[in-house]
């Protein structure tokens, strides 16, 4: 069963810790790298333990490669589960893909060979991790740039197999649908239309580098007009979703980050009012 949304929030950055504890800026949650955390003690922890004290927190990490051939990190997992008995996170996602092989941690988000095999694949392990961390846990589409000549599913198909499979739910990365749809010539809307909205617990929008015929998902700038009219197709589809804007890099003041967040509501709000 989806928990109601949380509104609007933004992913929590070192550079906003004094900002956010000073100003309590009008965002409605903070979405936490897992991985910033993991390490007992410490800054990062302490800001974190604070922030929770006032806001709704979820955890998103990048380091679970629920789509490698090696086997779980349980000592990763042991560290998660301890996290979230911590702070209580609503909810826990990564990423729908494999990062690295024999302990090799590549630090990147590799896309998958959509097959059959590795369908069965990928939803055993996610059976088994939310199993160990005693909750369902939220896949994020990843933006990806090549392709297996193995695969015979759509990766919107692998996605929503996998979802019903595992019995998980999905974070719909809304800028990477559209940088994928460009990268390999696709129809964004009918990736939305094939994901099962039931299970859409959370959207993620950001922005990317426009290098013409390809794209590349930066997180670094603003997020584009193609992407807003994406994401109010995806509120079409999905109904009402916790929504955060994400920033990895060229970080703004938070006030600039708060002001492209209501962005998000104005247009949301809109949206919302025309299904009604």
């Amino acid at each position: 069963m989806l928990k109601q949304p949380l509104g609007f929030g933004l992913g929590l950055r070192t550079d906003h810790y004094e900002s956010i504890l000073a100003n309590s800026p009008p965002v409605d949650w903070f979405e936490a790298l897992t991985e910033n955390y993991l390490v007992p003690g410490g800054k990062p922890l302490h800001y974190l333990d604070r922030i929770r004290e006032r806001y709704p927190v979820v955890l998103h990490g990048v380091s679970l490669s629920i789509g490698s051939t090696a086997p779980l990190d349980l000592d990763y997992l042991r560290q998660v589960r301890a996290l979230a008995q911590r702070i209580e996170p609503q909810w826990i996602s990564d990423h729908l893909c494999w990062t690295g092989i024999a302990g090799s941690n590549t630090h990147d988000l590799l896309p998958l060979p959509y097959t059959e095999e590795a369908l069965a694949h990928v939803a055993a392990r996610v059976r088994q991790v939310q199993e160990l961390l005693g909750r369902r846990i939220l896949l994020e589409n990843v933006s990806s740039y090549v392709g297996f000549s193995a695969s015979h599913l759509q990766e919107w198909e692998f996605l929503a197999e996998v979802a019903v499979r595992a019995d998980c739910l999905i974070l719909l990365d809304v800028n990477n649908i559209h940088v994928s749809a460009v990268n390999h010539g696709f129809d964004a809307h009918q990736y939305l239309r094939a994901i099962p909205a039931a299970r859409v617990q959370q959207i993620h929008l950001a922005g990317h580098e426009d290098h013409g015929d390809y794209l590349i998902d930066t997180h670094d700038h603003a997020v584009p007009d193609p992407v807003w009219q994406l994401y109010a197709a995806a509120l079409r589809h999905c109904g009402a979703v916790s929504t955060m804007i994400e920033r990895d890099a060229n970080i703004p003041p938070l006030q600039e980050l708060c002001a492209e967040l209501q962005q998000a509501r104005g247009l949301a709000a809109a949206v919302l009012a025309e299904a009604a």
